[in-house]
């Protein structure tokens, strides 16, 4: 095996022929196609993170929905009976639905949140207010900062609120109220900013022509994503009313996870191509190899090295070029993400905008690395690796000892 390993090595030595720029330009593919493939998914995964945090923070962990889309009556009862579970942080009796607003002509249509003003703050980790508070006393709404600056209104203003039973109800006309903003949030995430608004349960309840009960109890945990502990918490949630039904988080963004999950997959796929066509770059470099070094293949043979042999050398040839490319590729990926945000802003000065706070609300891109994707992706090299080396590797051991030489 040592000499195998030598005589491999002594075949990598550059010798000014096509065979070495070929062995270079394979080996520089096979980094970027695995430092492609680290950096991007760990970017994928760290935004996924991000959208996972935000999301957890501002949407409930569990709801607890009426069966048939009635109302529950019994929410306060309910909630306590909640409460007292292990793992629960805090419960709010809510009614959500969307409604119009409308400032000086301009119109919004977003989903208002009905809760216990001493409950929002609580529930929904938005933060301190932009501006104003959460205080939802009296004729008060809480606004997102993109609710704000689409209708361009600010603290203090107030605005119209249309009911959604002006148009369910025929029998009864609802008239518009006033509200006053009072305060304006933002918990970085532009859906939340830009199409939810809060006000007090009892005006909300008004809102809607209800004198009780609510649309949906939120429950929020401190293990969301410990699946042992949130399943057991889930289960008795599921299990307290026969007439209710319990919905987790991970339904209710089945969709954002799902396609966050596909859109990983692809690139990652889409990615090892590049590593794919470098390991195409192997085996052409064994090939060359083998028409080069055919009058020394001969003479191996005739020394009385087996076809083993002969293919142990070209295999091991196709294999170090494969390690080098992952080593590098291992080193790139480390360099460039641990000077990710230095390398966007040194674009950023050359006119390059590759990551706006402006647009995505963060102020540098998040990234985290998963040894798994790591792993995958260096097994992909060394598999496709091994086969690239083969067919070379077959060619140079079934040479003819006797042609070989006289070539």
């Amino acid at each position: 095996m040592g000499f195998w390993i030598k005589l491999a090595l002594k075949y990598l030595k550059p010798k000014r022929s096509v065979a070495s720029v070929i062995t270079c330009v394979s080996v520089l593919g096979v980094m970027l196609g695995i430092a492609a493939v680290i950096i991007v998914r760990s970017v994928m995964t760290g935004f996924g993170d991000i959208w996972e945090k935000k999301i957890l923070d501002f949407k409930p962990h569990i709801s607890i929905l009426p069966q048939a889309g009635n109302v529950i009556n019994d929410e306060y009862r309910l909630s306590s009976e909640i409460e007292a579970l292990p793992g629960v942080e805090c419960v709010t009796p809510e009614i959500d639905t969307r409604i119009l607003l409308e400032y000086k002509g301009r119109v919004l249509a977003p989903v208002i949140i009905g809760v216990e003003g001493l409950d929002f703050a609580k529930a929904y980790k938005v933060g301190e207010p932009v501006r104003g508070t959460f205080e939802l006393d009296g004729d008060s709404i809480v606004i997102g900062k993109h609710v704000a600056s689409s209708l361009g209104v600010d603290v203090g203003d107030e605005v119209t609120v249309y009911s959604p039973k002006t148009l369910a109800s025929r029998d009864e006309v609802f008239l518009p109220i006033k509200w006053q903003v009072v305060g304006i949030f933002s918990c970085g995430q532009y859906e939340y900013d830009s199409g939810y608004v809060v006000a007090s349960l009892p005006n909300v309840r008004d809102l809607m022509g209800m004198e009780k009960g609510v649309f949906a109890i939120h429950v929020k945990t401190n293990c969301p994503t410990d699946p042992k502990c949130f399943s057991a918490i889930f289960e008795k949630c599921e299990n307290l009313r026969p007439h209710l039904k319990a919905l987790s988080w991970q339904e209710a963004d089945r969709e954002i996870f799902s396609a966050l999950a596909v859109e990983k997959n692809v690139t990652a796929i889409l990615l090892l191509l590049i590593s794919l066509v470098a390991l195409f770059c192997v085996m052409n470099t064994l090939l060359v190899l083998t028409v080069q070094k055919t009058p020394e293949i001969g003479l191996l043979k005739s020394l009385g090295f087996s076809k083993i042999q002969i293919m142990g050398v070209f295999m091991i040839h196709g294999l170090i070029q494969c390690t080098l490319g992952i080593l590098l590729g291992l080193l790139a990926s480390y360099l460039v993400l641990t000077n990710l945000q230095n390398i966007v802003e040194w674009l950023a000065t050359l006119g390059v905008s590759v990551f706006p706070e402006a647009v995505y609300g963060l102020p540098e891109i998040p990234h985290r690395i998963i040894p798994l994707d790591i792993i995958w992706a260096v097994l992909f090299v060394y598999f496709f690796g091994i086969l690239a080396s083969l067919i070379p590797a077959l060619l140079a051991a079934t040479k003819d000892p006797v042609k070989a030489l006289n070539e």
